[in-house]
């Protein structure tokens, strides 16, 4: 966990957490946040650990991605959703074939459902490793392609997709921290660390600048924990009923996962969404009511940036959403409304917007949690029902004979 004298500086620099911390350790567990908190604001020393892990992992993970044709990232929501954060940039920086494919998308379309391109790596992401998903599809694709590479990254030495396959030679299995084994029901530093555990794939070659990156990840996550928390709480605390998230490329993917946060905490509360600005405006700009939350993550590079400028500009001119938080590097004033939140980025020109996403998402886990809580829900665990758990539960498998 987040060592304690860490979480009480951040504590004693923003009021909201501050508050929360100021409980005793009984109280915040009977109220259900203790492990949401620490695993939200742990993530900055995390980050450089898994940095240190997937660097010491360099020699076997070269062997697994020496010579592909194509890689498929795959895993099961918040995990399907860490893949496709990375997948445009390794796609880039490997020059292969790079696809996000969910889990279940495999269990029941087998290989119709991974790119063209043999050989190929199928990475499998995930926070337990006990889902159905993640064990059935591999096992699958061991069956049914047995010339496939697989390599398994995972939060958890004890799960079985972990365990199972160990002996598999097919199978590169890398366990993170048992920090980021997330105790709470929701993906959170679970999520960013098994993003960046992936980012390594395309820069084994380069570890240095992969590290660099991580650690000016963790910094920059640092200062917005320090500085921004209480502007979200606010913001969190607003009366909206539907959030809607935007972002492009790889930042698209950190709005879906953001999304999903604030469904997950909220127990479906408040309606959320997510669509590339683009896209927003063919057909989903009809769902943006004056009960709307809508969060932009906003491009730092400059071509992209002017689209995304000219959709917030035509959403304030129709005068559509409650409100804006608009996060991102370098925040122009006249881009804000009276009204609207502005969550900048510190040092990140150097990082660029294929590594931004898990500074997007910590956005989005401090926003879902802080209005988990306005909503009298328990963060730890928001499903009071059981409608959803922290791993799914078991169903059949329908695996084909041959």
């Amino acid at each position: 966990m987040l060592e304690q004298d860490s979480l009480q500086k951040l504590a004693g620099m923003q009021n909201s957490v501050g508050a929360l911390q100021a409980r005793s350790v009984e109280e915040q567990q009977r109220l259900s946040y203790w492990h949401t908190l620490r695993e939200i604001c742990q993530q900055p020393s995390t980050w450089v650990r898994t940095a240190e892990v997937m660097v010491q992992s360099a020699p076997k993970l070269l062997r697994s991605v020496q010579g592909v044709s194509s890689i498929v990232l795959t895993g099961s929501g918040s995990s399907e959703y860490a893949g496709d954060c990375v997948r445009m940039v390794l796609q880039k920086e490997l020059g292969v074939n790079v696809q996000a494919v969910a889990g279940g998308a495999i269990l029941t379309h087998g290989g119709n459902a991974l790119p063209i391109g043999r050989p190929a790596l199928m990475v499998s992401l995930a926070r337990s490793g006990d889902s159905p998903e993640s064990v059935g599809a591999l096992a699958l694709m061991l069956k049914m392609e047995p010339d496939l590479r697989h390599l398994v990254l995972t939060c958890n030495s004890q799960g079985s997709l972990a365990n199972t396959f160990r002996d598999d030679p097919r199978v590169a299995v890398i366990t993170l921290d048992d920090r980021t084994n997330d105790r709470s029901l929701v993906m959170t530093s679970s999520f960013t660390n098994l993003v960046l555990a992936a980012r390594f794939l395309g820069l084994i070659r380069d570890p240095r600048r992969y590290q660099a990156i991580c650690v000016g990840l963790a910094g920059c996550a640092t200062a917005l924990l320090q500085t921004q928390s209480d502007a979200l709480a606010h913001a969190a605390n607003a009366p909206f009923r539907r959030a809607l998230f935007l972002g492009s490329g790889t930042r698209f993917a950190a709005a879906r996962e953001a999304a999903l946060k604030m469904l997950e905490m909220t127990a479906g509360r408040v309606t959320t969404s997510c669509e590339t600005y683009l896209g927003l405006r063919h057909g989903p700009m009809s769902a943006v009511h004056d009960d709307t939350l809508v969060v932009c993550f906003l491009s730092s590079e400059a071509r992209l940036r002017a689209y995304e400028v000219d959709v917030l500009q035509e959403l304030a001119q129709k005068g559509l959403g409650l409100f804006r938080v608009i996060a991102g590097e370098a925040i122009p004033q006249d881009l804000r409304g009276e009204k609207d939140v502005a969550i900048p980025y510190e040092r990140v020109r150097d990082l660029g917007d294929d590594n931004l996403p898990v500074l997007d998402v910590v956005v989005g886990q401090i926003l879902a949690l802080f209005r988990c809580l306005a909503e009298g829900l328990r963060p730890d665990s928001p499903s009071a029902t059981g409608v959803i758990q922290r791993v799914v539960q078991s169903f059949p498998l329908h695996l084909p004979n041959a």
